[in-house]
């Protein structure tokens, strides 16, 4: 016999997954709740708007992600900004587009811009949405304002004496990596926010769940894009502020061999030849450090903006 409680709860389970959404989904708390003022599709990459104000921010998230990323970062600048939260394809249970990746994205941004006639907008990136930023500034630098990028840089830390033919070799392999079952690509995901994406790890296996969403071959194809990528040549045609926010995290430090201050100035120096740019660590944080941090970054960015002309 069912119960009348029991009633309930399958009806709820039945409702919610006639609205698109699993219960899980529903119940992280991490998940994105904020209402977009619109949401429309550029190539095959979601936009979701929010605000109303007269300077554009557009928002990329990292790799794996989605708008949850920058939930408390979209809250506030929404008081006072028009803010462009972008979801690629692949990533955040959006569908993945065969053989499209990171110039498909710049495009994608290019043709928000153009078509949504954005004065001059900020681009806010976190990991490989930073570094999309930075190339896209160098490639149109008159059609940026500024560029905040968190943990995302011009090429992939670790690699700046990698030559070209060591880079696509690298690419390709991973790239070519399979994703194996949705089960250990969760696992994977753990595994990472564990150890490198958050302090918290009560956190960390919940926001796992959310980057477990993404397509396990899109996430790689991406990956191998961005190990290809030098950007420090390009670097100088930035006409644009740069903000870099470096985390920082204590219980990383005998692993990483790394004080706060050498962080900082190892960034610094992978910056080198922009021509105003801004290295702000941040910390206790790892690399989501606006889910560590989100005061701390939203500080950094609000008084970033208010400096742009």
């Amino acid at each position: 016999m069912i119960t009348r409680t029991m009633f309930f709860r399958m009806l709820i389970v039945l409702m919610m997954c006639a609205a698109g959404k699993s219960f899980a989904e529903e119940t992280n708390r991490f998940a994105f709740n904020q209402s977009a003022a619109e949401r429309f599709e550029v190539g095959a990459t979601l936009v979701e708007r929010h605000g109303q104000g007269k300077l554009p921010v557009i928002v990329i998230p990292g790799l794996a992600s989605g708008p949850w990323a920058w939930q408390d970062a979209v809250i506030a600048l929404k008081k006072d900004y028009t803010v462009y939260v972008l979801t690629l394809p692949g990533f955040d249970g959006r569908p993945a587009v065969e053989g499209k990746g990171f110039g498909a994205a710049q495009e994608s941004l290019l043709e928000l811009i153009v078509s949504r006639k954005l004065d001059r907008p900020v681009l806010i990136g976190h990991s490989m949405g930073g570094t999309m930023s930075l190339g896209f500034a160098a490639q149109h630098p008159d059609m940026v304002r500024g560029v905040v990028t968190l943990d995302g840089l011009p090429l992939f830390p670790g690699t700046e004496d990698w030559d070209l033919a060591r880079r696509g070799a690298v690419s390709k392999a991973i790239a070519a990596r399979k994703s194996g079952s949705p089960a250990q690509f969760a696992a994977e995901q753990q595994q990472f926010m564990r150890g490198t994406g958050v302090i918290d790890m009560a956190r960390a296996d919940e926001l796992a769940k959310l980057t477990a969403k993404s397509d396990p071959a899109a996430v790689m194809r991406y990956a191998g894009d961005v190990m290809t990528m030098d950007l420090r040549p390009v670097l100088p045609k930035i006409t644009a502020p740069v903000l870099v926010l470096s985390p920082y995290a204590p219980v990383d430090a005998e692993q990483q061999k790394m004080t706060q201050e050498a962080k900082t100035a190892y960034y610094t120096a992978l910056m080198e030849g922009t021509p105003n740019v801004k290295v702000v660590s941040i910390a206790p944080a790892r690399h989501f450090a606006m889910l560590d941090q989100p005061q701390l970054v939203n500080d950094a960015i609000g008084a970033f903006l208010k400096t742009l002309k």
